[in-house]
């Protein structure tokens, strides 16, 4: 009886391990700000705090998603408010987005709704003139803000580029997000915290805009091409069962420059 019971429980723990893990993964060519598309299982290396991860399958989607739309209310509303309008000009018809102002707290304006006409009377309705604290924003936004999702979970953190005296830090926003599978996606003006911003996307599976950056590489609007990359992710199988609560490092074997990110799923 008991090398049954041994018997059982190495196949219940074969099986956890066969399953393996799931990890949503985001790259982007640096120099153009497009995804890249066609990788395979084997162009991926994963490590997980420095513990390498075999990477056993691969699948490419481009799918819908819930959006949440952070956005800064500070000094530079002429800037982001455009930005908005046209990001909101992308939805898809089964798409939702909900319109999130925030300064030294986060004000839900427009909860989710696939209306663009609500949701640019939401950000036309914003004011202006405060100071942002963007940590404090994605926390409290990602704290039970999708409850009701039924797609991928996507921020879009619309910004300036400043960071006020946030209360928490960006370790516990990017465990927060982990823990919701939440994408971030850093759209700013100015690169005063981009350091900042470059790691709540790549610990998140997101990716980070400049805005300026964007408008020197090429004349349209910033929206399409920001859709484009939140579309396009990779869902990678790794070997074994790691809790991937660490630091994640992605490498592509590929010779161009590009911008790996990673969002661990349950």
């Amino acid at each position: 009886m008991k090398a049954l019971r041994l018997g059982v429980a190495a196949l219940l723990l074969a099986s956890v391990c066969m399953a393996g893990t799931k990890l949503l993964v985001t790259v982007v060519e640096r120099k153009s700000g497009r995804p890249v598309k066609g990788l395979k299982a084997e162009d991926f290396s994963v490590f997980d705090d420095g513990v390498p991860r075999q990477v056993q399958s691969l699948d490419y989607s481009s799918g819908p998603m819930d959006i949440m739309l952070l956005l800064d209310t500070g000094l530079l509303g002429s800037v982001v408010e455009p930005v908005a309008e046209n990001l909101i000009g992308q939805l898809q018809p089964n798409e939702q987005m909900a319109v999130v102002a925030f300064h030294s707290a986060a004000d839900l304006i427009q909860d989710f709704t696939s209306s663009r006409e609500l949701l640019l009377r939401a950000v036309a309705s914003v004011k202006y003139g405060n100071n942002p604290r963007a940590l404090d924003a994605l926390y409290a936004s990602i704290t039970g803000g999708f409850r009701a999702s039924t797609f991928r979970r996507v921020i879009i953190l619309l910004t300036a580029g400043m960071e006020g005296p946030s209360r928490v830090g960006e370790i516990e926003v990017v465990r927060l997000a982990r823990r919701n599978g939440i994408s971030i996606y850093p759209v700013y003006a100015a690169g005063v915290a981009r350091s900042l911003f470059e790691n709540l996307a790549r610990q998140t599976g997101g990716a980070c805009f400049n805005l300026p950056d964007m408008k020197r590489s090429s004349q349209e609007p910033p929206g399409p091409r920001i859709f484009e990359v939140m579309r396009s992710y990779y869902t990678l199988t790794l070997a074994g069962n790691p809790s991937l609560e660490g630091k994640l490092r992605i490498e592509v074997k590929r010779p161009e420059k590009l911008i790996v990110s990673g969002l661990p799923l349950e």
